[in-house]
């Protein structure tokens, strides 16, 4: 008996229907594992582990000389030489410049002629007054007499004083006349060359010499870090010269390391009242003339070493809203979580850990920017060394 034709479609529906549902309900192994194998991330990781670090505090600094002399005429006249190489080093009391000495040579020539006239009058009134001196016992001269007489030579012995003391200042001028260096450093450029007019105490100097070994580094910080660096000075974790010198090297800007290690010395202390920081001053050895006044460079105190320090690569570290330290961790579950954490200064390229993480923890160094928190992930262990090389490369 034929089946009506509604119920033949109804039946061919259902049966499709139920082949569908069978279809989705049941996929293969196979697929199964490829999407498990799609949401796994692959993720470089770094395990965290101690390690002893010794820390470095590094404070920006400027070079200045030791000590600075404008050299200055202390007499006038015309510049007859320059002796001395515009960027040479001088000693103390080389003579540097020849002011023309004719009318000192004059001066004292009169100086001295003007001595040896007050010298015969002085002797002529000596003379004079011990010949009163027997006259008036025997009453061959008065009294008044005998008086002046002592009075005149007593006044010719001030002049031959006042005599001399003229030969002395027109020898000092003389030798004015020779400009010479007041302290051993390296001189710089004239203001003046022969023929040139100078006089006495002018305010444009000559020349200026620099002292440059040793050799000054003005460090600037503000009131409060000074205070911590002399109380970690105090309790021995910066290393010491002495009681009140902390040890310090020099670095430069390309990075590289001065060879000479030098002296901070925190009674050396200037405040500045505007903006309340202090310039502290260390002093370092300069030998090769490597340092100039004027260079920026960074002086840097050795603290303490930290036995059990955690570091952690600084590109690994982002920051929330909030301005919290984060880094992305591989759970024990495989999958990945966000951890946030507390950071207590930067060592090279790494922070140095204050609490949150420990040693242990797998932290994901790269494929950051493809993970959600509670996402399955591949992690690929990594070491510091290669992503030192890694970031050096970047930059």
């Amino acid at each position: 008996m034929p089946y009506p034709r509604f119920l033949v479609n109804a039946l061919t529906i259902s049966m499709l229907t139920t082949t569908l549902i069978l279809t989705g309900c049941n996929p293969s192994s196979e697929q199964t594992q490829g999407v498990a194998k799609q949401a796994a991330q692959e993720v470089d990781v770094l395990t965290l582990n101690t390690q002893p670090v010794t820390l470095h505090t590094q404070l920006p600094g400027r070079t200045s000389a030791y000590r600075v002399a404008e050299v200055r005429p202390q007499v006038g006249g015309i510049i007859l030489k320059r002796l001395y190489t515009e960027g040479s080093d001088v000693k103390a009391g080389q003579v540097l410049y020849q002011i023309d000495p004719a009318t000192y040579e004059a001066s004292l020539a009169s100086a001295k002629a003007t001595y040896e006239r007050a010298v015969a009058t002085e002797k002529s009134a000596r003379i004079k007054a011990d010949r009163y001196k027997s006259l008036i016992q025997t009453k061959g001269v008065s009294q008044q007499d005998y008086d002046d007489a002592e009075a005149t030579w007593q006044q010719a012995k001030a002049d031959v004083a006042s005599a001399k003391a003229a030969i002395d200042t027109a020898k000092i001028n003389l030798n004015y006349t020779k400009v010479t260096a007041p302290i051993s450093g390296r001189i710089g450029k004239s203001s003046v060359t022969e023929g040139a007019l100078v006089t006495a105490q002018q305010t444009t100097a000559l020349t200026t010499i620099q002292q440059l070994d040793p050799i000054y580094v003005d460090v600037s910080q503000s009131s409060g870090d000074m205070l911590k660096l002399k109380k970690a000075l105090d309790s021995g974790q910066l290393e010491k010269v002495d009681e009140k010198s902390a040890k310090v090297t020099l670095l430069f800007d390309d990075g590289s390391s001065y060879a000479e290690s030098g002296t901070l010395q925190f009674s050396d202390v200037t405040v500045d009242e505007g903006t309340g920081g202090v310039t502290v001053r260390a002093i370092f050895p300069n030998k090769n003339m490597d340092l100039l006044p004027g260079m920026f460079v960074r002086a840097e105190l050795g603290e303490a070493t930290v036995n059990d320090a955690i570091l952690i690569p600084q590109l690994a570290v982002s920051r929330d809203p909030k301005g919290n330290a984060t880094v992305w961790v591989v759970n024990d579950k495989g999958q990945a979580e966000q951890r946030a954490f507390e950071t207590a200064r930067s060592v090279g390229n790494d922070w140095l850990v204050k609490s949150g993480l420990k040693a242990g923890d797998k932290v994901i160094v790269n494929g950051t920017l493809k993970v959600r928190a509670g996402m399955p992930v591949s992690a690929k262990e990594v070491d510091a060394a290669s992503l030192e090389t890694t970031s050096t490369t970047n930059q």
